[in-house]
C-alpha cells in the first residue's frame, strides 16, 4: 500500500526515447501531481497577483506605493525611479523589471490612469502607443501625487492590519485605509489562473456622490448619479442604459468607445486625436493601411502617425470629393476606432475572488471604510484616555508641587522615586513615571494648571469619539463628510463625453454595389471574380501550367463565399472583398488571400446570400453527407471555421444543390449506384460521418460520382439505402469469362 502511494518504479531503459543507465522514474497519478504542484500556484497568482482588493490595489501596486511613501516621497522632492524600484525590492520579490512596468501604468506621464498615482518627470510612454517605450529607471525620476495623501492618511492609526513581507524582516499593510472608493475610479485589469478581472474607471465626483447617497439610503438607484464610466482618453461613450445597467448589477458588461476626429477642409484631411484605450495608434494604422491595399477603402490618398508633445495625432488625406463624415462611419465599423470595452468586476472579498455589480462594490467599500474609522476612532480614543489619565495624576499634585520635589530629593535610589510617589499621592504607576518625567523648569504651578485647563477640552473630545462609536448616523456623517471633501479637493470634468446611437445615422454610409459576377477557382488555387460584359469580351482563361479550372458558379458582389479546403476547415468571405479580374489574369491566390495554413488548398466553393439550399459530400468509405448549409451560418463574422467536415475517412468531393437530385456512384470494383438525395438525411452537423449509401466489398473503395441531370441509367437505380450497386452488362460478361 506504502508503495502505491509512492508511485511504482521503471527503469529508464523500458521506456522509448530515453537512455539506458541513466536512472529511475517514478509513476504517478497525474490529479495529485496538478494539485500538490499547480494549485499552490494557481491560489497564489489569484490571491496575491492578478486580482484587486476593496482598496483597489493588487499586491505590486500596493507594495510599490507604501514604499515610496516610507521613503517620504509623498511630500519631498522626486527621486531616480531605480531608488524606488530598490527599496520596493524588499517587500516585492519578482525583479526590478516587473517593479517599473507597475510604476510607469501608475505615472501621469504614461496616461494609462483617470487619476494618476505617481507624479513623473521623463518618458514614460504612451498607453496608447506600443512602440513608444518607457525610458530605462536610471533615467526617469519620480514621487507620489496629491491624491495619494487620502490612500495613507491615518495609516499609522492602526486603520489597517500589517502582515510580514516574503522574508519576514519588514511590516507592509494587508491593505490601503482609501478616503475614496478607489477601485472604481482607475480601470483595473488583471489575468489570473482561470479567471480575469477587468474594472473600467469612473469619474471621482461622481463616484463620491454615488457613495454618499448609498450611505444614505442602500437601496438608490446608482444610475441616477453614475452616469457612464469615465476613461483617461477623450473618446466618446456610447449610451446604453441596458449595458450599463448589467454593470451595475451584475459587473458584467461591455461600454462601446469611440474615437473622436477632426475634419480639416483646407488640407482635405481627418485628424483622429484620440482613441479607445482598449487599442493602440500602430494596430489602427495597420488595419488601416491593410483595407486600403485590398481596396475595401478607396477614398484615402495617404495616412500617417503625427503623434508627437502635443499629444495622439493620426492624420488621414482624403482623396477629392470624399465625405469624411461617411468615411469615418465605415471606419468605425472596420476598425478598433469604435471599439469595446468588456467589465469583469472580479475582485478579492476576506481573500475569495467574488464576480459584483458596481453598486454592490460601493456597498463593500463603505462597510470597509466604516471599519477603517472605527479602528482610528478607538486608536484615538484609548490615546485620549491615556493622556487624560495623566493629567488626572497631575491635579491630584497641583496643590502640593513641593511635596513632590520632597520626595524626590530624599529618595536615595532612582529606581524607588516612583514607588515613594505613588505611596506620597496614592496614584498608578503610569502616572508616577508620568509626573517623573515632567522637567524640572514645567514643575510650576502655571504650566500645570494649562494643562489642567487641556483636560476640559480632551473631555469633550473623548465624549465625541465615544459618540462616534455608539452612534451609526455619526458614523455615517464622518464619512460623508470625508468624501465631500475628497470631492471639493479632486473633482475634475468628465474626459469621456456621453453620446446617444442613432441607428438610423448610422446606416447612412457607402453603399457597397451589387452585381452580377461569375465565379471561378482553379485547382491550383487561383480565384478569379469576372463580370458577364468582361467574360463575353474574352472566355479564354489565362492559367498556370498544369493548372486547369475546376470550378464555375454564378453569384452577386455581396454573396457571400464559403471555401472548402482539404484541411476539413472552411474560409468564409464577401465577393466585394474581391477585385473584378478578367480571363487574361491569374487571378488571386486563395492559400495567401485567406492566410491558409501551410500545405492547404482550397477544393470546392460555394456562392450564397441567404445559405438555403444543402450540401452533398461522399467518402472513399461509401457514405454520403447531406448538411444544411446554414450549419455555416456564424453568429459573428468569423471568417475561419474549424471541422467544416468529417475526417473519418478521405473526401471523394462535394456538390452544393439548392433541391434535391440524383447521383450516380461508381466503385472501384466497377459497380455503379444510383439514389435520390432525398433518400438522405439532413444533418445539422457540419463534421457529420453522414450514412452508407454504397455497400462496399472488402478492400474496395467509392471511386467517383456525378450528378445525373437526364436521369437514363435506370438499371442502377437504388430504391433504398444502402445498396450494393449492380455491375454493367461490359463487366459482367468480362467477369464471366475470367470464371
Amino acid at each position: 500500500m506504502e508503495q502505491e502511494k509512492q508511485g511504482k518504479k521503471v527503469s529508464l531503459d523500458k521506456i522509448n526515447g530515453f537512455i539506458k543507465g541513466k536512472g529511475e522514474i517514478s509513476e504517478q497519478n497525474i490529479s495529485l501531481t496538478l494539485l500538490n504542484n499547480y494549485m499552490p500556484y494557481a491560489m497564489s497568482v489569484i490571491l496575491s497577483r492578478a486580482i484587486p482588493e476593496i482598496d483597489g490595489f493588487k499586491p505590486s501596486h500596493r507594495k510599490l506605493l507604501y514604499t515610496m511613501y516610507k521613503m517620504g516621497l509623498l511630500l519631498g522632492p522626486r527621486t531616480k525611479s531605480a531608488n524606488v524600484v530598490g527599496k520596493t525590492m524588499q517587500l516585492n520579490p519578482h525583479g526590478d523589471g516587473a517593479i517599473y512596468d507597475t510604476m510607469v501604468r501608475l505615472s501621469r506621464g504614461h496616461e494609462a490612469l483617470l487619476y494618476p498615482l505617481i507624479d513623473s518627470k521623463g518618458n514614460f510612454g504612451k498607453y496608447y502607443s506600443r512602440d513608444m517605450a518607457s525610458a530605462a529607471s536610471r533615467y526617469t525620476e519620480v514621487k507620489l501625487d496629491k491624491i495619494c495623501q487620502e490612500l495613507f492618511c491615518d495609516i499609522d492609526k492602526d486603520t489597517v492590519d500589517f502582515i510580514d513581507n516574503y522574508d519576514n524582516t519588514q511590516k507592509e499593510p494587508s491593505l490601503l485605509p482609501v478616503r475614496f472608493p478607489s477601485i472604481l475610479v482607475n480601470a483595473n485589469t488583471g489575468i489570473a489562473v482561470s479567471m480575469a478581472s477587468s474594472i473600467c474607471s469612473f469619474n471621482l465626483k461622481e463616484i463620491c456622490e454615488t457613495t454618499i447617497k448609498l450611505i444614505q439610503n442602500p437601496n438608490f438607484d446608482i444610475s441616477k448619479t453614475l452616469l457612464c464610466p469615465d476613461f483617461p482618453c477623450e473618446v466618446d461613450v456610447i449610451n446604453d442604459k441596458e449595458a450599463l445597467k448589467q454593470i451595475y448589477n451584475t459587473g458584467r458588461g461591455r461600454i462601446k468607445l469611440r474615437a473622436k476626429y477632426k475634419y480639416d477642409e483646407n488640407s482635405n484631411c481627418i485628424d483622429i486625436t484620440s482613441i479607445p484605450i482598449t487599442t493602440s495608434c500602430e494596430a489602427i494604422l495597420e488595419k488601416i493601411i491593410d483595407l486600403v491595399k485590398q481596396n475595401k477603402i478607396k477614398e484615402i490618398s495617404d495616412i500617417r502617425d503625427e503623434t508627437g508633445l502635443h499629444g495622439l495625432k493620426i492624420t488621414i488625406d482624403l482623396k477629392r470629393g470624399t465625405d469624411a463624415h461617411i468615411l469615418m462611419k465605415r471606419l468605425y465599423k472596420m476598425t478598433t476606432l469604435e471599439d469595446f470595452f468588456s467589465c469583469n468586476f472580479n475582485i478579492l472579498l476576506k481573500n475569495k475572488p467574488v464576480v459584483l455589480g458596481a453598486k454592490q462594490i460601493l456597498l463593500e467599500w463603505i462597510s470597509f471604510r466604516k471599519n477603517c474609522i472605527i479602528r482610528r476612532t478607538e486608536f484615538e480614543l484609548n490615546k485620549k484616555k491615556r493622556k487624560l489619565h495623566f493629567l488626572e495624576g497631575l491635579e491630584i499634585i497641583v496643590l502640593d508641587i513641593d511635596k513632590v520635589i520632597s520626595i524626590i530629593q530624599q529618595t536615595s535610589k532612582e529606581n524607588e522615586v516612583i514607588k515613594n510617589l505613588m505611596l506620597g499621592f496614592s496614584i498608578d504607576e503610569f502616572q508616577a513615571e508620568y509626573i517623573a518625567d515632567i522637567k524640572l523648569r514645567n514643575l510650576n504651578r502655571e504650566h500645570i494648571l494649562k494643562q489642567m485647563k487641556e483636560k476640559n477640552d480632551i473631555l469633550e473630545e473623548v465624549k465625541e469619539l465615544q459618540e462616534i462609536l455608539r452612534n451609526k448616523e455619526k458614523l455615517s456623517s464622518v464619512l460623508i463628510d470625508e468624501l465631500k471633501e475628497i470631492i471639493k479637493k479632486y473633482k475634475k470634468p468628465r474626459n469621456t463625453t456621453i453620446v446617444f446611437e442613432d441607428s438610423k445615422e448610422d446606416n447612412i454610409g457607402y453603399e457597397t454595389p451589387d452585381y452580377d459576377v461569375t465565379f471561378f477557382l482553379t485547382k491550383g488555387g487561383y480565384f478569379k471574380k469576372i463580370t458577364p460584359l468582361s467574360l463575353r469580351a474574352n472566355s479564354e482563361h489565362k492559367l498556370k501550367t498544369k493548372d486547369k479550372v475546376i470550378q464555375k458558379t454564378e453569384g452577386n458582389n455581396k454573396s457571400d463565399i464559403i471555401f472548402f479546403s482539404n484541411k476539413y476547415q472552411v474560409y468564409k468571405t464577401k465577393g466585394y472583398n474581391f477585385n473584378d479580374s478578367k480571363a487574361s489574369s491569374l487571378g488571386d491566390y486563395l492559400p495567401v488571400r485567406l492566410s491558409m495554413n501551410e500545405n492547404e488548398s482550397p477544393i470546392y466553393m460555394v456562392a450564397t446570400k441567404n445559405y438555403d439550399g444543402f450540401l452533398i459530400l461522399f467518402f472513399k468509405n461509401g457514405k454520403v453527407s447531406k448538411i444544411n448549409l446554414s450549419a455555416y451560418i456564424t453568429k459573428t463574422n468569423r471568417k475561419k471555421l474549424i471541422n467544416a467536415y468529417s475526417d473519418s475517412s478521405q473526401l471523394i468531393g462535394m456538390c452544393y444543390m439548392k433541391e434535391n437530385g440524383k447521383y450516380l456512384l461508381e466503385s472501384s470494383d466497377c459497380r455503379k449506384l444510383t439514389f435520390d438525395t432525398s433518400l438522405l438525411p439532413v444533418k445539422t452537423t457540419k463534421n457529420s460521418q453522414g450514412v452508407t449509401v454504397f455497400l462496399l466489398k472488402k478492400n474496395q473503395h467509392l471511386k467517383k460520382f456525378k450528378q445525373e441531370k437526364s436521369f437514363k441509367n435506370s438499371e442502377f437505380e437504388a430504391k433504398k439505402i444502402p445498396s450494393p450497386g449492380k455491375l454493367t452488362k461490359k463487366n459482367q460478361n468480362r467477369n464471366q469469362l475470367k470464371f
